[in-house]
């Protein structure tokens, strides 16, 4: 009996040293905690490692927010289900031909089924990853649409551009809102336009560190290699 050949799209961008992810942050800093070199004065002939060592804030590259990153009472990436962001049905909201229109409101919503699954925005802004232009002028959601995500059961909300809110709003009412449902928020995901608009299962994983509501992930689909783009 034959079984589906499945398909895996790395939805993450690579952290490299010196990277700026968000304007005004600083890049990640990577180098040797015990060198291929010092190491052979450790181990047998013949043997070494590559210990590494990075410092980094833990908005970097792609990445995922916990309630904690928002509300000092709210999960923190350990507390926080990993059945919350792992092996989701997902669904892509496709809003990159919007017109050049930065806010994705309630009604680019209502086509879509959301219930019980992690919704993708794909505003297309990634073309910009690693470019002056990526830090400003970005798409992100309303209030309006952070509601209707919240009303109709979203479990996990992730968008390919600088910021889920709008970053002139000091409120920041689309992380105010997911987050205070319990809803996580995945930033900086590249390469939505691979996927199908439906029929995959969607995971990013932080480590489960105590203390901390954000940290760079692993994002990716698995989908069937029948399923289409359009």
């Amino acid at each position: 009996m034959s079984s589906k050949q499945r398909r895996i799209v790395d939805l993450s961008h690579p952290i490299r040293h010196g990277m700026i992810t968000y304007p005004g942050l600083p890049g990640p800093e990577i180098g040797d905690h015990l060198t291929r070199e010092a190491s052979r004065e450790i181990y047998a002939a013949g043997t070494e490692f590559a210990m590494g060592r990075i410092s980094m804030v833990s908005n970097t590259g792609t990445y995922l927010d916990s309630p904690f990153h928002r509300f000092g009472g709210g999960h923190d990436l350990a507390a926080l289900p990993i059945e919350r962001f792992t092996d989701l049905d997902g669904v892509v909201v496709r809003v990159q031909d919007a017109g050049g229109r930065r806010a994705v409101d309630r009604e680019a919503l209502l086509p879509y089924d959301v219930a019980g699954r992690a919704v993708l925005i794909h505003t297309g802004w990634d073309r910009h990853w690693g470019t002056d232009a990526y830090g400003h002028g970005h798409p992100y959601l309303t209030a309006g649409a952070v509601a209707r995500l919240v009303e109709q059961g979203a479990v996990l909300v992730g968008i390919d551009s600088l910021n889920i809110d709008d970053t002139d709003d000091g409120t920041r009412p689309a992380h105010t809102g997911l987050l205070a449902a319990g809803i996580p928020v995945v930033e900086h995901l590249r390469g939505l336009g691979q996927l199908p608009p439906e029929g995959f299962r969607f995971h990013a994983a932080p480590p489960a560190v105590e203390g901390m509501g954000t940290f760079p992930v692993r994002a990716y689909a698995l989908l069937d290699d029948d399923s289409t783009t359009r």
